[in-house]
């Protein structure tokens, strides 16, 4: 996708990272947020104060995607990283997520991050999963039935690592 540009994202983007934000939760079926989490909780969460970064992916205007990368953990913690990802429906299966995990694993090393962990990938999650994958990542532990996803009923969360 030539056309794609990763930038950071500002308090601006706010206004199109929202529905994406919103798209993705309300579906059920990949990350443990509530379905019901409101708007200024999520800008919360999506544009946190450093060490915490955001960055979106746009095509001209749209925003087509967007990722968070921080510490994982504070403290003596704070050396891992953690990342998420959201992409619209409208722009799924055309490499935005792999683009951007790419991108925030280069971003987690120019931060100094030792490693990136994943606390809660949903198992069903079966893209994301072989992209984490494809990419190095490896599963160090299961929750058994830790994700209650729309359609599959209970299935399993993953917890994900990849050394920097």
């Amino acid at each position: 996708m030539p056309d794609l540009h990763i930038r950071a994202a500002t308090t601006d983007d706010w206004s199109q990272i929202w529905p994406i934000f919103h798209e993705v939760t309300i579906a059920g079926d990949t990350f443990v947020y509530d379905p019901d989490t409101g708007e200024a909780t999520a800008r919360s969460w999506w544009l946190a104060p450093p060490p915490n970064q955001t960055w979106i992916a746009t095509d001209a205007d749209t925003t087509l995607g967007v990722y968070t990368v921080g510490p994982n953990h504070g403290g003596p913690g704070a050396h891992i990283a953690n990342a998420s990802y959201m992409v619209s429906s409208a722009a799924r299966g055309r490499g935005i997520g792999r683009r951007l995990v790419e991108h925030s694993l280069r971003q987690a090393r120019d931060d100094g991050y030792l490693g990136v962990q994943f606390n809660a990938v949903a198992a069903s999650n079966v893209y994301a999963v072989k992209l984490y994958e494809d990419l190095g990542f490896a599963t160090i532990g299961t929750v058994p039935q830790g994700f209650r996803h729309p359609e599959r009923g209970l299935v399993d969360l993953l917890i994900m690592y990849l050394a920097l």
